[in-house]
């Protein structure tokens, strides 16, 4: 798997937490896992669909309808796991500050769309006080742990 960012890059080559990969809205899903000779077994349960193996990635290709269910249980059986995922990271700001003659500006344009007018029409008019416009797809990846570890922790009084 190849990313423009060399920590997915660390993430994604690195053998120990599972890796969950999300592509765009209607792609399968990506899952690297730490060898265990029943993964492709674990992976199916029990679902019509069988997962694919990629061996150039050395990643199973499953349905992108499974991604709640896969995480939990990955969870469950290593007790983290790492999601990367599509965003787009977004702008907001405002007729109000557009329209503004003064100087002060305290959106989160920093001023630089200040007393423009609708720069170029880019920007989706969500009210007269509230504006929003996209940025490029990126990625971003998080690490995972299990919310019934840390209630666990607590409960028995470990540190």
């Amino acid at each position: 798997m190849r990313w423009d960012d060399p920590e997915l890059d660390r993430v994604w080559n690195q053998n120990s937490i599972p890796v969950i990969a999300r592509g765009t809205s209607a792609a399968p899903l990506l899952i690297k896992l730490p060898y265990r000779e029943d993964n492709k077994f674990w992976l199916r349960n029990n679902q019509r669909s069988r997962p694919e193996w990629f061996p150039e990635l050395k990643a199973w290709r499953v349905p992108r309808k499974w991604f709640e269910d896969l995480l939990r249980r990955a969870l469950d059986r290593f007790g983290n796991a790492y999601v990367i995922q599509p965003f787009r990271e977004s702008e907001k700001c405002a007729p109000a500050c557009w329209d503004a003659v003064g100087a002060t500006c305290e959106c989160s344009c920093m001023g630089e769309h200040h007393g423009s007018g609708n720069p170029f029409g880019r920007w989706h008019i969500v009210s007269e006080t509230f504006a929003i416009r996209w940025g490029p797809r990126k990625f971003s990846c998080r690490l995972l742990k299990p919310v019934h570890a840390q209630v666990s922790s607590r409960k028995f009084g470990s540190p």
